[in-house]
């Protein structure tokens, strides 16, 4: 199995906590060179639950969201010079160069972006308009890949863990979040003590209404533009790659500090949501899950979805006559004895824990 840290950026390597050198599953459902969520890679993936549809466009994939690069991981995309990113670092410097959205602490979507991103609707893998900027339509992979943030480094479409995996990706995307916030809080401090002395850092709880300049995605007002960045103004790669420089530099002691005690809370939960991911515990009494979506297709077959609508399962239809056996009253084992005597069906201690993992059964 791979670790975790394999799949963040390289800069964590040396930097965040042993315990993300722990092996966690391969995620071989996502299968993001070959989306599994596109209509021609879906090798009888079930479509629809509920009558809608879950397939992607692939000429945007997953890629409908638009991250927020926390400074240091700009830096570092700057800072590379490998010929295979030389279009990400093109990307980045136009980005750069728009001022929309570029801040001491963040390279980020427009306000627009981010509007339409928490008011539409099924729009995911679907709307070309929300296209990340850093995805390579030739290609359908991303520029900057090796310096995605926390949502990019931890989302999958389904999860061989089900929603055990669901939740332990989940909590290390807010581990992460919390590692770029902090980090690049920071950063800010050593280089423009102002931006984060003045609150520039902190989280807007209010958005304000979108202006003229949000609307026509054009760059804000050159004084106010100049007045956030201050001698850094015009130098912004500079300062970006600075802001790397800092990080690359920090002990890992030094992290810990930083995230105090909200990181350590973070991380125990991590760790323990890690425990249920690996090492799955089928519950002594199950039942079938009354929120789950049954969809009976045209062959017979029945598609139940429960913790994720991009992961329902497909099972012969008289799989379910025995599923609706689990009511919660029996054992388990008591269950499955009876369905042995009755209708000379077994269901495995291994079916019944993927089924558990996806919640089509659920502990009573």
């Amino acid at each position: 199995m791979p670790r975790i840290l394999d799949s963040l950026p390289q800069l964590y390597q040396g930097l965040l906590p042993d315990f993300l050198h722990q092996d966690v599953p391969e995620e071989t459902k996502a299968t993001c060179s070959n989306c599994a969520m596109c209509k021609e890679n879906a090798q009888g993936a079930v479509d629809s639950v509920d009558g809608v549809n879950r397939f992607f466009r692939p000429d945007t994939k997953c890629c409908t969201y638009s991250p927020r690069l926390p400074n240091f991981l700009v830096g570092a995309l700057l800072s590379d010079e490998r010929p295979e990113l030389a279009e990400g670092r093109r990307r980045m410097e136009e980005k750069i160069a728009s001022r929309v959205g570029v801040t001491p602490q963040w390279v980020k979507p427009p306000a627009k972006f981010q509007f339409l991103y928490k008011n539409g609707h099924q729009f995911f893998g679907r709307a070309a308009s929300l296209r990340c900027p850093y995805f390579a339509m030739d290609s359908g992979g991303c520029t900057i890949w090796p310096y995605r943030e926390a949502v990019c480094s931890t989302f999958f479409c389904k999860y061989v863990a089900g929603a055990d995996g669901r939740k332990f990706w989940m909590s290390l995307k807010t581990y992460l979040t919390l590692v770029e916030i902090q980090l690049s809080r920071w950063t800010a401090l050593q280089l423009l003590p102002d931006y984060v002395l003045s609150g520039k850092d902190r989280a807007e709880t209010q958005p304000a209404p979108l202006g003229v300049e949000d609307l026509d995605d054009t760059a804000p007002p050159a004084k106010a533009y100049a007045e956030l960045w201050k001698e850094h103004a015009g130098r912004e790669a500079d300062y970006y790659r600075a802001c790397y420089r800092l990080v690359r530099e920090l002990p890992a002691d030094g992290l810990e500090k930083l995230l105090g005690l909200d990181g350590t809370i973070e991380l125990k939960t991590l760790e323990k949501l890690h425990d249920t991911a690996v090492l799955p515990r089928l519950p002594r009494t199950l039942k079938f899950n009354p929120d789950a979506t049954v969809q009976w297709m045209q062959d017979g077959s029945v598609a139940l979805g429960a913790y994720s609508d991009y992961d329902a399962i497909a099972l012969p239809g008289e799989a379910y006559g025995l599923l609706v056996e689990f009511t919660g009253r029996e054992p388990v084992e008591k269950v499955r004895q009876h369905l042995r005597d009755a209708k000379q069906a077994d269901l495995s201690e291994e079916v019944l824990v993927e089924l558990y993992r996806h919640r089509i059964l659920v502990e009573a």
